[in-house]
């Protein structure tokens, strides 16, 4: 008798897969090998097919190597979506380097915290305004000592002016000056993929100083094989070879880099996009006839919005996949109509390799589930203030995982890392959830924006969930704020849709009666034209609690 789950799985697709463990790069490697002619990638109407992706990948190892690197070392990559990207995250592993991902939004402290906690002494970045600045205070103030800096025009098929203009010595070294060789570099020989690292994915730091996930060889290459078998099956939603697939969810995150290992696996086209445009996001999926689209929920509510509004085709669109947040049942809908495709919905998180549950394309529908574990995954529910005991099916509690997919640990942290991983391999998520009968999961919360509200453990996504249905709303945050009587109520943040009336919070607490329980209900609300957002597109909780944080201070007597 195997998983609850396996009688819930699409037929053909296999939860018992075999997955050789293997070194990164043969994702790449086997791309080139059986579509060396397929466009890899386009930019700015510029592609790259797979041979020369692979060989620019070998150019930059290289490169890195005649810089000094050697295997074990860490390489930073400070970079928006760009071709650059792709590059020197094959390069380095390739080198035998460790990839760094560093976030452009980050704040130039936990930069330097990155850079430090790493060991990072090579950066690559671009010459834009946004991100070279820092990057040059950085190389003066932490370890690092080279910059290699590239530019939007290095691989774009329109010209675009430099932002900045680097020094010309031996701590920064043009993009196009690296790669400036004949590709041969020494080859790297892993003999455990499943020890051997490849990324340190820093997780968000929402719970103070951020922690390198330490992720595998093994574990990437184990998510995108997961991820590709979800794929296929009686019904295959992608098609080797024969996809194109819109790339804005940002690289430097772990979802967008999943992607980017799926798309290569797959042998599909990533249109690569700086940055989330939804103009021309809409208008790329129409006029490229973008097949595959991954994002968060965010993100598809704008593009149907502004899809409707100008009557733009996404017919092309054929598989789109939700992540980084809980998919509401409300967006859902407005978007299969204007495309005829269903979003689905999956969960995962940087310690996972972003890889988790996934959410079958056809069959009965499971509002606000993010589907079944993946191939090879194992999940349990367990009590919060009792890990050692697994709850039953249905019962709310902490989500453990354990597959070839998560983490070895966290870098530098063996106290944090002895925590969240059990001996036996699983991973506490810290995330509230449930698993029903059919082996469906529910994350209901983070555990630690769960609220305690006058001794009544209260879920925001619960709420965000029955706010989400009232039609005049297009976003909405749910955060816990001080309560003298209660300890915490919860405080409703909403963008409402154009056009729509001003919204009270008497309406709202009428339109919620019968919808959410009695103690669950929204104490207060404000109104925004916008949602504060995390770099992937995630609303986030975070920034609204450091404003109420701040506003209660400046209200503070004395």
């Amino acid at each position: 008798m195997g998983p609850r789950w396996l009688g819930s799985y699409p037929a053909g697709v296999r939860w018992d897969l075999g997955i050789a463990p293997a070194p990164a790069w043969r994702l790449l490697d086997e791309a080139a090998q059986r579509w060396p002619d397929r466009p890899a990638l386009e930019f700015y109407g510029r592609r790259i097919d797979y041979r020369e992706l692979h060989a620019l990948a070998a150019r930059t190892a290289a490169g890195l190597q005649r810089l000094g690197v050697r295997p074990g070392d860490r390489v930073g990559l400070y970079l928006p979506n760009c071709p650059q990207y792709p590059l020197a995250f094959f390069g380095a592993l390739l080198a035998g380097a460790v990839v760094v991902n560093l976030s452009p939004l980050d704040a130039a402290t936990t930069l330097a915290h990155k850079i430090e906690d790493s060991g990072a002494e090579l950066l690559i970045t671009l010459d834009l305004a946004a991100l070279y600045p820092n990057a040059e205070r950085l190389l003066a103030t932490t370890r690092l000592r080279t910059l290699v800096v590239g530019g939007l025009a290095d691989f774009a098929g329109v010209p675009i002016p430099a932002q900045c203009e680097p020094p010309r010595d031996a701590a920064h070294v043009p993009f196009m000056t690296l790669i400036d060789n004949d590709g041969h570099h020494t080859p790297q020989t892993i003999d455990d993929p499943a020890s051997a690292i490849a990324v340190l994915q820093y997780t968000g730091g929402t719970t103070g100083t951020p922690k390198g996930a330490v992720l595998t060889h093994a574990n990437i290459t184990a998510a995108a094989a997961q991820c590709v078998e979800t794929t296929q099956g009686e019904q295959p939603s992608m098609l080797p070879g024969a996809e194109r697939m819109l790339l804005v969810l940002p690289l430097f995150h772990i979802y967008a880099e999943l992607v980017m290992f799926l798309g290569i696996a797959m042998g599909a086209e990533l249109v690569l996009h700086p940055k989330f445009d939804v103009a021309a996001v809409a208008r790329d999926i129409a006029a490229k006839r973008i097949t595959v689209l991954f994002g968060v929920p965010t993100m598809f509510v704008a593009l149907t919005a502004w899809a409707r509004e100008h009557a733009i085709d996404l017919g092309s669109l054929k598989h789109c996949g939700s992540g980084g947040a809980p998919l509401p049942a409300g967006i859902v809908g407005p978007f299969r109509q204007l495309t005829g495709v269903a979003i689905t919905d999956g969960w995962g998180m940087s310690e996972t390799t972003a890889a988790g549950t996934f959410s079958p394309r056809h069959g009965e529908s499971r509002p606000g589930s993010c589907g079944l574990p993946l191939p090879q995954v194992e999940l349990k529910v367990v009590a919060v203030d009792d890990p050692s005991r697994e709850l039953a099916a249905g019962e709310h509690g902490e989500l453990c995982i354990r597959g070839p997919n998560v983490m070895r640990g966290y870098w530098n942290s063996p106290a944090a890392s002895a925590a969240a991983l059990s001996a036996d391999g699983w991973f506490r998520t810290g995330d509230v959830a449930r698993i029903d009968e059919a082996g469906y999961v529910y994350i209901v919360e983070r555990c630690k924006d769960m609220l305690l509200c006058g001794g009544f453990n209260v879920y925001p996504t619960i709420i965000e969930e029955a706010i989400y249905a009232h039609p005049d709303v297009a976003e909405v945050c749910v955060i816990g704020i001080a309560d003298a009587y209660r300890g915490q109520s919860p405080k409703a943040f909403v963008r409402l849709k154009d056009g729509a009336a001003p919204l009270t919070l008497a309406a709202l607490q009428a339109f919620l009666e019968g919808r959410i329980g009695r103690h669950e209900m929204v104490r207060a609300l404000e109104l925004r034209a916008e949602l504060p957002k995390t770099p992937v597109g995630k609303l986030s909780k975070l920034a609204l609690y450091e404003e109420e944080r701040q506003r209660a201070a400046a209200a503070a007597p004395g």
